[in-house]
Order: C-alpha cells, then sequence, then structure tokens
C-alpha cells in the first residue's frame, strides 16, 4: 500500500479518483470501466504465453496488414479501415486535427469534445429527461453551426441507449449535401439485440460521409491490448485519418490477438449473450430501490438517476467505494442537467452485481434514516 501513498480506505478513494487505469493493483470491485468479463477464454493467453518471444522481439505489422485483419473479421475490404492504438488515437486525430466544427449530442463520451481545440465543439443537448436524440432537430443544429463533423455514439456513454438504425441513416442523408461527416460510434454495438442487424457496418458503402469508430476494448475485454478501428467508404477521409497514425501504432500482442480472433467468433457471440442476461437482471433489480429511475440499457452499463431523497451522486459514489470497496461512475462531469444526480454502473458478475445492488441500497436508506 505504501507505494501508492494511501493508507486508509479514503485515501485510496481519493487516489483512485485520479487514475485512468491500472484499477486491478488496488483490490476493489470495478462497475465503472466497461468491459467484457466473459472474453476473451484463456486460451488466446496460452497462445500468448508460447508466442511471447515472436512478439515482444520483432516488429509488428503496419497498418496495411492490421487493416486487412479486421477486414477479415468484419468482412470490409482493407482500404475501408484505420487501425488504432485503441479508438481514442483515431477520437484525437478527428476530433484534435481534422474538424473546423464538430457537434455532438451530451452527455455522451467526454473525449470526442475533449480532444478538439478550443471553440470548435457544439454540444447539443438530449431530450430531458429521456435523453433521445431527435436526429431532425440535431440535423438542423449541425446545418445551422456549420459542422463539418457530427458525432453520435449508438449505444451511448453514458445513458446506454441505443439511436435507431433508421434514425442514423436518416441523419447521414440530411448532413450529406452540407458537408458534413457523420462519425458513429458502435463501441458498445455488440452488447445490443441482435447487433449483427443493428449495426451500421453492413450499410456503410451506401453512405459516403458516414465513419464507424469502434473500440475493441469494451466488447471483446482487451482493454490494455489497445484496439480500435474506424470503417469508411469515404477513402479520402480514411486516408486522411490515417496520415495521422505513426507507422507501427499498434503492439505485436494486439496483432497476434487479431489474428487468432476469428478461431474464437462463437466464443465471443456466447460471451456477449452472457454480459446481456447478467446486464438485464441488473437492470431489473435496480428498479427495485424505491425512489431509483434506471434508464433501459442497450449496452453493459446501467444509466440511473438517484432517487430526490438521496445524497448526490458524488458522495454516493464516495461511499459506495469507502464501506463496500465498490467503485461506480458518477456523472457530474457530464453535460446535463443535475448531473450530480446520476449514476453509472458497469454491469459484472450476477454475484457482484447483486451485492452491488444492495450495497447501493443500503447507502440510499441509511439517507432516510439520517433525515429523519
Amino acid at each position: 500500500m505504501a507505494q501508492y501513498n494511501y493508507e486508509t480506505q479514503t485515501e485510496k478513494y481519493d487516489f483512485i479518483t485520479g487514475q485512468h487505469g491500472g484499477y486491478y493493483r488496488h483490490e476493489f470491485i470495478d462497475h465503472a470501466y466497461l468491459y467484457n468479463l466473459y472474453f476473451p477464454p484463456e486460451a488466446v493467453f496460452t497462445n500468448f504465453k508460447d508466442q511471447i518471444h515472436d512478439i515482444v522481439l520483432n516488429y509488428p505489422v503496419a497498418q496495411d496488414a492490421l487493416a486487412g485483419l479486421i477486414g477479415d473479421l468484419i468482412h470490409q475490404p482493407a482500404e475501408r479501415i484505420v487501425v488504432g492504438n485503441g479508438a481514442a488515437e483515431l477520437i484525437k486525430i478527428i476530433s484534435g486535427s481534422m474538424v473546423h466544427k464538430l457537434i455532438v449530442p451530451v452527455p455522451s463520451f467526454n473525449e470526442y469534445a475533449n480532444a478538439a481545440p478550443e471553440g470548435r465543439v457544439v454540444e447539443y443537448p438530449l431530450e430531458f429527461p429521456s435523453f433521445q436524440l431527435d436526429v431532425d432537430k440535431f440535423a438542423a443544429e449541425a446545418i445551422r453551426v456549420k459542422a463539418d463533423i457530427a458525432v453520435v455514439v449508438s449505444p451511448n456513454n453514458p445513458t446506454s441507449m441505443l439511436v435507431p438504425k433508421a434514425d442514423l441513416i436518416k441523419l447521414a442523408q440530411k448532413l450529406e449535401s452540407h458537408d458534413c461527416m457523420l462519425i458513429v460510434d458502435e463501441s458498445f454495438m455488440d452488447f445490443a439485440h441482435d447487433p449483427d442487424q443493428t449495426t451500421l457496418e453492413h450499410e456503410i458503402e451506401r453512405y459516403p460521409n458516414m465513419a464507424i469508430l469502434k473500440s475493441m476494448s469494451k466488447a471483446y475485454g482487451i482493454c490494455g491490448l489497445r484496439i480500435g478501428y474506424m470503417l469508411t467508404a469515404n477513402l479520402a477521409f480514411a486516408e486522411a485519418v490515417r496520415k495521422g497514425i505513426h507507422i507501427w501504432n499498434v503492439n505485436g500482442f494486439a496483432e497476434e490477438f487479431l489474428r487468432i480472433l476469428p478461431d474464437y467468433r462463437q466464443e465471443f457471440v456466447e460471451s456477449c449473450k452472457q454480459v446481456q442476461l447478467d446486464r438485464d437482471n441488473l437492470y431489473e433489480n435496480l428498479c427495485t430501490i424505491n425512489g431509483m429511475t434506471a434508464y433501459k440499457p442497450d449496452a453493459n452499463f446501467i444509466f440511473c438517476r438517484l432517487p430526490d431523497y438521496a445524497q448526490s451522486s458524488t458522495e454516493v459514489t464516495r461511499r459506495l467505494f469507502i464501506e463496500h470497496n465498490m467503485y461506480i461512475k458518477d456523472c457530474q462531469d457530464k453535460t446535463l442537467p443535475d448531473s450530480n444526480r446520476y449514476i453509472r454502473i458497469a454491469s459484472r458478475t450476477e454475484t457482484e452485481n447483486c451485492k452491488l445492488v444492495e450495497a447501493l441500497a443500503d447507502i440510499i436508506d441509511s439517507n432516510i434514516l439520517e433525515v429523519s
């Protein structure tokens, strides 16, 4: 413990809130980060061990070969694909150096706005309190502010809600004549019901002003490998993003994972079904907490508004960690009305989820006793 400069659980909480990973080193239950606990299977790690000398001692392949590996996985030509060191690298290139004016519905994943230069982002508030996206109004605002890039995360983070496929196609069509690229972030799509029918990947060639971004960390449970990709039929846009990437941006372990991943397609599908089952049970259990509003999820996490009688999301998050050693996401830093009333809970195993609901209910109920 001493090496991390904390001695008490309170000090540990203060330390953890300043970190962006490495949570496994600190022995708490992580309901904050969003990833698949049921993938990859142990055979993948055995393969890494068997290949470790070659992986460590040799240069990995570069962009063309990586794009081919992703292309084999998603049945798309390599020239439409750009592979990043996580989706974060691609977001940094698009938002940081390519955008003139970006529009994004909020609340959303903050990195799109954070990576953009000051003054180049328009935050468009989602309908309140449903947090649904009205694509007609969003398109009108994008056109009004002369946005050249519009971003929609679907399923959205933190709300865990899908934007219907037909709505996104309609949005792309509305923006096309205004020279506005639509970036659809599908990082959580594999946890949605019938993802193969919901994804826009199969439609991409029909919409030249659309690009799909995907972080593989979430669905494939490989946060430490750092793999993400962009798919677009707009080859000029793909090349512009590709120019922002250095030659060996993805390491050998990530390359090896992409090479063997097609062998585990069925295991992956089954893992996502298990995530969906656990998530749906968690949602139902959260709905039983008196006064809690839990939004029906499409991703592997639940967005909740705390009961009016409960403490703030910041205080509930803090108490949950200090008293129960469980960490959830406080949505205080998200752009939405009453942000200190909202939390985001990542689904874990059925056992862990049940313990989380019990602990959360205990903290909320204890506030009633303190108030009374």
